[in-house]
């Protein structure tokens, strides 16, 4: 019989790569938890809300492209915390529909060609989870921006 009768050779620690004691409680540190310190916050949601409010009250709908604006900067497009994306999205989708379908091509006249992608990212995800009535209106949102950027 040989040395260790059968059984493997575990004294051998060449596959030991991984250093185990840098993920007790106490060294780890979770991604999601200093994600919204450091990492994107997405837009603030009162401003966004306050901007849409003014629209029916002035007679200016400045303020709603305003408002899509200010969203799309500050998409959170590096953001690992899917509540953050989530919330970006629903806030955005609140913009897109309370903006009528006449006021689309000076909304989209505002924007630059990476303001526009990131609008694009945002309807497809629209279509994706859509709300009551949404399709209909991000499909024009689509047809016009597909026409502004290639047409």
């Amino acid at each position: 019989m040989s040395r260790n009768d059968g059984k493997k050779d575990t004294s051998a620690s060449a596959f030991r790569k991984i250093d185990v004691d840098q993920y007790s409680d106490n060294n780890f540190k979770e991604e999601d938890a200093d994600a919204g310190s450091t990492g994107p916050t997405g837009p603030d949601e009162n401003e966004i809300l306050t901007l849409l409010s003014q629209y029916p009250f002035s007679h200016n709908f400045g303020k709603n492209a305003e408002a899509l604006i200010s969203v799309l900067k500050s998409a959170p497009l590096g953001c690992k915390n899917q509540q953050i994306k989530d919330n970006a999205r629903n806030l955005t989708q609140k913009v897109l529909l309370s903006i009528k379908s006449n006021q689309m091509d000076d909304c989209l006249a505002q924007l630059d060609r990476d303001l526009m992608d990131v609008l694009m990212k945002y309807i497809y995800r629209g279509f994706e989870i859509p709300t009551e009535g949404s399709s209909n209106h991000l499909l024009i949102w689509h047809e016009k921006q597909f026409y502004h950027n290639y047409c």
